[in-house]
């Protein structure tokens, strides 16, 4: 039988989950729930339903998984919870701060429920999560480095359009190439905000805008760019559409450590992705958890879960047997 899957929230990453369907054959796609008028929502799977988001309680029993691809600022926090009283359900949330509340609002839903709820399932919180839990275990005595990018930061470029002034924009996240190297010589550097990563900005201005004043908000922003050094770019919105049209992103994770009885000897674990499209690489990981939480669930379990609570066997579509004979 193939595993239900439901998706709340038809943009970037619910087209991206609807084509991780296609590619995982015991999986199937029941329904789409979308706050616009469903009319005007065109899917890409032939005789599956686009429904009201508030149609959805009446999917209850209808439902393996629900995949929910709200955002992490005000989506998540209300919906995932809800969905947990009715649904399995997955979500990337992604404000690593906000991370243990999150979780234990989901948790509480869950186990009320008799539900399984998976959460900020990624690639950062989520496979980088997971290498940085791995690599720490193994090298205990040692420092951690994340890099993000080269890719785009779809927040940022978010608060970017958000300046007056702004038409549109995209925002690339950079990783400062030397720091990067003096971790991989085993330098184990200590790196501010600033020596780590670089952004750059390509804007397209309103007719009319102060380039000046719009590059001058940008660079001093908080939180978003002032700990960093930023480069701002005008462009015309035809060579913002040409040249940056694409989501790309990626990075990496390393850990360099020490073993042996005075620490004589060094060790460099890196993991690194590089992404066409940060969407649809988080589908394809949201699908892998999705089937996991199924089997959660027909076992009988309740409650919330992290990527560090699921057992790698669990994300696969191969049984025990084939995993130890032709990947172990």
């Amino acid at each position: 039988m193939s595993i239900r899957i439901g998706i709340s929230g038809y943009g970037n990453l619910g087209k991206g989950i609807e084509c991780a369907i296609k590619q995982n054959p015991d999986m199937e796609l029941a329904a789409v729930f979308t706050r616009r008028d469903p009319s005007t929502v065109q899917i890409l799977t032939e005789g599956v339903p686009v429904c009201r988001t508030d149609e959805a309680a009446d999917w209850k029993d209808k439902i393996d998984v629900m995949i929910l691809c709200g955002g992490s600022a005000t989506d998540l926090p209300v919906q995932t919870p809800e969905y947990a009283r009715m649904f399995n359900v997955i979500d990337s949330f992604d404000t690593h701060a906000k991370i243990p509340e999150h979780y234990a609002n989901v948790d509480a839903a869950a186990k009320e429920a008799g539900t399984i709820g998976i959460i900020s399932v990624g690639w950062d919180p989520g496979m980088f999560s997971l290498n940085r839990l791995y690599a720490n275990a193994i090298l205990p005595d040692g420092k951690d480095y994340t890099f993000w990018g080269k890719g785009v930061s779809q927040g940022h470029s978010d608060a970017v359009r958000r300046i007056e002034g702004v038409k549109d924009a995209k925002q690339y996240t950079i990783p400062v190439e030397a720091a990067l190297e003096a971790v991989r010589n085993g330098e184990n550097p200590d790196l501010t905000t600033r020596q780590k990563h670089t952004r750059e900005c390509f804007v397209v201005l309103e007719e009319g805008a102060d380039a000046a004043k719009v590059e001058e908000e940008i660079k001093t922003m908080p939180n978003y760019f002032s700990d960093y050094d930023t480069t701002v770019h005008f462009i015309s919105e035809e060579e913002l559409k040409r040249d940056h049209s694409g989501i790309p992103h990626g990075g990496f994770v390393l850990r360099s450590g020490k073993t042996g009885w005075n620490g004589e000897n060094s060790h460099l674990i890196e993991y690194s992705l590089k992404l066409d499209s940060n969407p649809e690489f988080t589908s394809s990981v949201l699908i892998a958890y999705a089937r996991a939480a199924y089997r959660l669930s027909q076992e009988g379990q309740c409650g919330c879960r992290t990527v560090f609570d699921i057992a790698p066997a669990y994300l696969s579509a191969k049984s025990g047997e084939e995993l130890r004979k032709t990947m172990l």
